[in-house]
């Protein structure tokens, strides 16, 4: 399947595997922007900072299509995000354990040889159940040092799985992108040009 140039706006690890388990061809170039928020809702958040990441991008590009993308943890309307301290990854665990939280990925995609469409943005928000924790499970698992680059604290795909109970939605959203509406979106935009495209 021939592909248009994509771009990914974000030096993520967990994002760089989720488009390559799926097929897709990219280069990394992370937005070197700085955020600015100014929503409080998490559902408006993640599409800012992603939109914000993709244009930053694509304002250095004259063709293919850029992808930006963030990531948040949400908990009775406050929005969680990379714990600064081990006390602070232990206070979000200890807020999330035996209860529903939610997360939400807000995608931008910018076509940069039509940057007078406008981007296309969205957001998909997925429920996580947890498991309760012992105070023990939470301190050995920060300890772990997994969560310390992870929104909320932990990572779904890591050692913390044997905490999650379910989850309502999209499991990739969870790791940081929701790939099968990511494809989706790409194909609408010509993305793959052969026409082969299942």
């Amino acid at each position: 399947m021939k592909q248009r140039k994509l771009i990914l706006a974000s030096g993520s690890s967990r994002r760089k595997e989720l488009l390559e388990q799926i097929g897709l061809e990219f280069v990394v170039l992370p937005s070197q922007c700085e955020e600015v928020i100014t929503s409080t809702s998490p559902e408006q958040v993640v599409q800012e900072l992603a939109l914000q990441k993709a244009q930053d991008v694509a304002a250095r590009q004259t063709e293919g299509i850029v992808l930006g993308s963030d990531t948040v943890v949400a908990y009775d309307g406050k929005i969680l995000g990379k714990p600064a301290t081990k006390e602070e990854a232990i206070e979000m665990l200890t807020m999330l354990q035996g209860n529903t939280h939610q997360v939400y990925t807000g995608v931008a995609l910018v076509d940069c040889e039509k940057k007078e469409n406008a981007p296309k943005v969205f957001c998909e928000q997925t429920e996580v159940i947890v498991y309760p924790m012992t105070a023990t499970e939470i301190q050995s698992y920060v300890d772990s040092g997994d969560p310390m680059d992870k929104a909320g604290s932990y990572g779904i795909q890591g050692a913390f799985g044997a905490y999650i109970k379910g989850i309502q939605g999209d499991y990739y959203n969870v790791v940081g992108l929701p790939i099968g509406r990511v494809y989706q979106e790409l194909k609408q935009m010509s993305c793959f040009m052969d026409g082969s495209e299942n």
